[in-house]
């Protein structure tokens, strides 16, 4: 099946937008495409969830750093 051919919501442009807006919440895109096998799910499934840990690990040490830096401002102010 051509990519024109599949509705707009399973179009590969489509998958790709809405993983940088919803990150896994659109997981379920994945596994209703009739598109992608039962292995090409898992892969994908696999990556998605292993770049929102990545995400969420540098989310957690750049929100320490921030607050060493919020700390440091305080102890010059006062």
């Amino acid at each position: 099946m051509a990519d024109r051919d599949q509705k707009w919501y399973f179009r590969t442009w489509s998958l790709i937008a809405s993983f940088l807006v919803l990150g896994p919440f659109m997981l379920p895109l994945v596994w209703a495409n009739p598109r992608f096998n039962k292995k090409t799910k898992i892969i994908i499934s696999a990556l998605i969830i292993l770049l929102t840990i990545l995400q969420g690990l540098i989310l957690v040490k750049t929100m320490k750093l921030l607050n060493g830096y919020y700390q440091k401002i305080l102890e010059i102010q006062y």
